[in-house]
């Protein structure tokens, strides 16, 4: 009895669970790599082995190049101000007395606020004829950029939609972590005379560094899946200067319908995925402090 107990526990504790992991997971990610071996095309029901041409043809394509530095340009130009500010804000709420749960709502709003709805609100922002940020330059007596519709200002304009939609969320992070920091540290710090700088140096930021790792983690895993703000806002363009690798993905499967080439490009970005993880636990267990 003890043994048939033993395994239906094991089946309804472990067994049942995985099961979603397996439907919606697993099963979908070897379909995938599957499929990037083939030249299906979404349409036809025939199809073609084509081996790892699928692979050698978008490491060697220049759209893929463009698309990868663009991700990599925006994951840094994204991740480290989210980060920042997010840091330095939770240190001024962490300061305040009153009012501290009514500014954290106001900042956390926008995160729970739908990409699609948020971005259509920033392109009109950003029209360069009746949107208020450039009738705002125009009265400081600067050159109002064409955001949206110029190669070197569309990736800043699709990356200030993502700072300010993710900064209030990081801030709630950092706001928890700073509350659980015990005060007898901060006294102790006073009868020193330890500088405000050495406060933030040697108190904050070693004390938050496990949540500055999880949200770096989040943030560019997010940062390689943005699509919702480049699709509004730019549709990758101009001249792919905001197409990202999940935006060439889009592009390759739905608008030429090749999705052998297509999940390639999905298999790669899991990839580095997987390796940013993977580098991101291995500098935690020397510079982060549990």
């Amino acid at each position: 009895m003890d043994n048939k107990a033993t395994i239906w526990q094991i089946l309804l504790y472990v067994l049942i669970p995985l099961i979603p992991l397996v439907i919606f997971w697993i099963l979908p990610l070897i379909v995938s790599v599957w499929l990037s071996f083939t030249n299906w095309d979404y349409i036809s029901p025939t199809y073609e082995y084509v081996g790892i041409s699928n692979y050698t043809n978008i490491l060697s394509d220049k759209a893929f190049l463009q698309a990868l530095v663009n991700t990599i340009f925006f994951a840094l130009a994204t991740v480290v101000p989210i980060l920042f500010f997010g840091f330095v804000f939770a240190v001024m709420l962490n300061r305040l007395r009153r009012n501290v749960t009514f500014l954290q709502g106001i900042m956390f709003a926008p995160w729970i606020t739908p990409m699609i709805g948020m971005s259509i609100v920033w392109s009109w922002m950003f029209d360069p004829r009746i949107g208020p940020i450039n009738q705002f330059i125009g009265m400081l007596g600067l050159t109002e950029p064409k955001w949206l519709t110029d190669s070197d200002m569309a990736m800043w304009a699709v990356i200030i939609v993502t700072i300010w939609k993710n900064i209030g969320w990081a801030i709630l992070f950092f706001s928890d972590a700073l509350s659980k920091i015990p005060k007898g540290l901060f006294e102790v710090a006073d009868v020193e005379g330890a500088s405000w700088w050495y406060r933030v140096r040697d108190v904050l930021i070693p004390l938050v560094s496990p949540t500055t790792l999880f949200l770096f983690i989040i943030l560019t895993l997010d940062s390689l899946q943005a699509y919702d703000q480049i699709n509004v806002l730019t549709q990758g363009g101009p001249a792919g200067s905001t197409r990202t690798l999940l935006y060439l993905y889009y592009e390759m499967a739905f608008q030429q319908f090749n999705m052998g080439a297509a999940t390639a490009v999905a298999v790669l970005i899991l990839i580095i995925s997987a390796l940013l993880a993977f580098i991101s636990m291995k500098i935690s267990k020397k510079y982060v402090f549990y």
